[in-house]
């Protein structure tokens, strides 16, 4: 990639989106210029420069473009302080650089040793594993990259190192959020500002699929066994792994078709309903229980594995087949469907084993349009 084209097309978007803030090339090195707060009267604004001590190459200018968004976004919020970009601050400083490991090491024993947690230990670890894990392993590189200690200014770093609007960003604010409370450091309020947002992409809602497509894509699974998986997930909204970990003993002639999800899976027990309902005879889930109709055989032994490996294996099984539905769409699709046929938000997201809020922010859309349509249906009616 060419270094002046790309730092070109950077500035020029910028541009387009009447943002002042450009990266600049100085020598060998790369800085933000723009109008900011002057250092003696944050009242005041001129253009003044930024030294990123970052090398003018397209690996310096990657760093750029995220740095920039956090200049952007302290600017947007009033949270810029010249300080924190200060190369003679104390942020920059050499400091200890295990101490943030041995944050983290001493989180991870008391996450594990809580009391409050009365889950499986496999349930923890994955809970650890994929919650967790992921967002403090990248806070922790930060550091290391920065030279740093603990400080609020390496979380709002590893925040913003996640797209927004993006499931990653939300995690890890959440996570975060988490180990903050538990080293009594104090973000600021508007913490969760910046991490929401987090919904079914604009560009992904109207991507749901039908339940035409859904039926149709059903029959294109060769293996009868993965058949049922899909049709499990598709009928009941489950989790990739939930499939594996549910009694399916009602779905038969004479039960009540309602599953429960075992304790030992990703957000505790919880019982689903079918919707809609004709689909456990459509799927062929009434025969689940026979000795020919099983599952697929795969390890579900959590002394041994873990339900990220087993979810993980559905999604696989998914792409081998090439199906045009992710296992999410199904989940999704679920979801949407209860707003549709006006299940209480509140009912469905206990269904979903999720609180309402995520609820609420994730099907913002339908949601409000239902809310609404009910509203104007009430005053036509009067």
């Amino acid at each position: 990639m060419d270094f002046n084209k790309a730092l070109k097309d950077i500035n020029s978007g910028l541009c387009s989106k009447g943002l002042k803030i450009r990266i600049e090339r100085r020598g060998k090195s790369l800085n933000l210029r723009g109008p900011l707060p002057c250092k003696s009267n944050k009242e005041k604004i001129k253009s003044q420069r930024i030294s990123l001590n970052l090398s003018a190459d397209i690996e310096g200018l990657e760093k750029s473009e995220k740095l920039l968004q956090l200049l952007l976004l302290q600017l947007q919020h009033n949270q810029f302080n010249w300080e924190y970009w200060s190369k003679n601050s104390s942020k920059t400083k050499p400091k200890n650089k295990e101490s943030i490991f041995k944050a983290i090491k001493d989180f991870e024993t008391a996450f594990f040793n809580d009391p409050k947690r009365n889950r499986s230990n496999s349930s923890n670890k994955t809970t650890w594993d994929s919650a967790y894990k992921p967002y403090l392993r990248r806070l922790e590189q930060i550091g290391r990259s920065k030279k740093s200690d603990l400080s609020k200014d390496i979380f709002y770093e590893t925040l913003f190192s996640y797209k927004e609007n993006s499931r990653s960003r939300l995690q890890c604010a959440s996570s975060l959020g988490v180990f903050a409370r538990h080293l009594n450091l104090n973000l600021s309020n508007d913490w969760k500002d910046f991490a929401s947002g987090y919904g079914i992409h604009k560009s992904r809602f109207r991507e749901l699929p039908s339940d035409k497509l859904i039926k149709e894509t059903w029959e294109l699974i060769p293996n009868p066994q993965w058949r049922r998986v899909y049709g499990l997930m598709a009928t009941y909204g489950l989790r990739n792994h939930e499939v594996f970990f549910s009694d399916l003993s009602t779905l038969n002639q004479f039960g009540d078709k309602i599953l429960r999800v075992l304790p030992n899976t990703k957000t505790g027990e919880h019982q689903v309903w079918p919707f809609p309902a004709n689909w456990v005879d459509l799927f062929e889930l009434t025969q689940i229980n026979q000795p020919s109709h099983k599952l697929p055989s795969i390890n579900t032994d959590l002394n041994k594995t873990s339900l990220q490996n087993v979810g993980r294996r559905v999604s696989e099984q998914f792409r081998r087949y090439k199906l045009p539905i992710t296992p999410y769409d199904l989940r999704h699709a679920w979801a949407v469907r209860t707003i549709h046929i006006g299940l209480p938000d509140t009912v469905s997201a206990r269904m979903m084993g999720h609180s309402v809020s995520i609820h609420t922010r994730t099907y913002h859309h339908w949601i409000t349009k239902r809310d609404q349509q009910k509203a104007v249906d009430s005053a036509l009616s009067k």
